[in-house]
């Protein structure tokens, strides 16, 4: 049973009525890393859909201190901050940057890879809502293939996912670690285990789109389910280089009772054009990547 099951932070860090789009995945998953976090948190991202969900100057509902960036300096500005809380003496201020798949897989790649390399003491985390969602819903590296988006309306993306989270481990970063909304628990641990930790901390969130993804917004918590239980999105932390499934992942790779990923995808309006042949790729991928974890966990 999860340390924390009975003894989720009862404050809320966002106050109701914000102006992020209904059903957002964000908002939920942004709530339970700040109760998780608590006080004592600095929060610095850049414009992107949870700048909207910050709302605008000088009104927020967010109860924490935030710092906006550019698009592609989300790590360099929380690197600063580390800087100037050191020269401070204030060592018991946990800074947390954030920003979409779009600032971090392509803009952000330099400036985040800087600082994991330098080691800097902060936590990155990577709301992964596949795509350029606040500008149009474009194409990013984080977009699966099949995948319809304002840039590949005809043809869909061609190309697999980036696999971001190898990159990050590949940096021999302390702790790193997978999440999604659809789970809160999970969530919520890791990242209290992650304010634990000293050292650049990678979290990556994958957070369902309604409109993006092209599904009603009733549907977000079953929609990130759904991923989860196809092995399209897994759950696992690696702690100094020890790997370990987490959450339903753990119960999934025990039982050995994935979905076929058809049952994620035919519920979303942005695979509407995906053909058999893009199918059956995906499910071989999906299918490799999880042998590979297994293996792993294994080990």
């Amino acid at each position: 049973m999860p340390e924390n099951l009975f003894k989720l932070n009862a404050k809320e860090y966002i106050l109701p009525g914000t102006r992020a789009c209904q059903g957002c995945g964000l908002s939920l998953g942004y709530r339970y890393a700040l109760k998780a976090l608590r006080e004592n948190t600095i929060v610095t991202l850049p414009a992107c859909c949870l700048c909207v969900l910050h709302g605008i100057y000088p009104t927020t509902p967010v109860m924490v201190p935030c710092l906006n960036n550019s698009f592609a300096s989300t790590a360099a500005s929380a690197s600063g901050i580390v800087a100037g809380l050191q020269a401070l003496n204030k060592t018991d201020t946990t800074v947390m940057a954030i920003a979409g798949d779009g600032g971090t897989f392509d803009m952000g790649i330099q400036a985040l890879s800087g600082a994991a390399e330098r080691g800097t003491d902060f936590i990155y985390v990577c709301y992964d809502n596949e795509g350029y969602m606040n500008t149009g819903t474009q194409r990013s590296s984080a977009t699966p293939m099949g995948a319809l988006t304002s840039t590949t309306p005809i043809l869909t993306k061609q190309q697999h996912k980036k696999d971001f989270i190898k990159i990050m481990e590949a940096h021999d970063i302390p702790y790193l670690a997978t999440t999604s909304p659809s789970y809160p628990i999970d969530l919520y641990e890791k990242f209290v285990k992650a304010k634990k930790i000293k050292g650049t901390r990678y979290i990556h969130m994958y957070v369902p789109c309604p409109p993006g993804w092209g599904y009603a917004p009733k549907d977000t918590i079953k929609t990130g389910k759904l991923a989860v239980e196809t092995g399209l999105v897994v759950l696992f932390e690696v702690e100094n280089g020890k790997f370990r499934f987490t959450g339903r992942s753990k119960t999934l790779a025990e039982r050995g009772n994935r979905l076929p990923v058809i049952n994620y995808l035919e519920k979303q309006g942005r695979f509407k054009k995906m053909n058999i042949e893009q199918l059956h790729q995906l499910q071989v991928w999906v299918d490799t990547k999880w042998q590979e974890y297994l293996k792993r966990a294994e080990g």
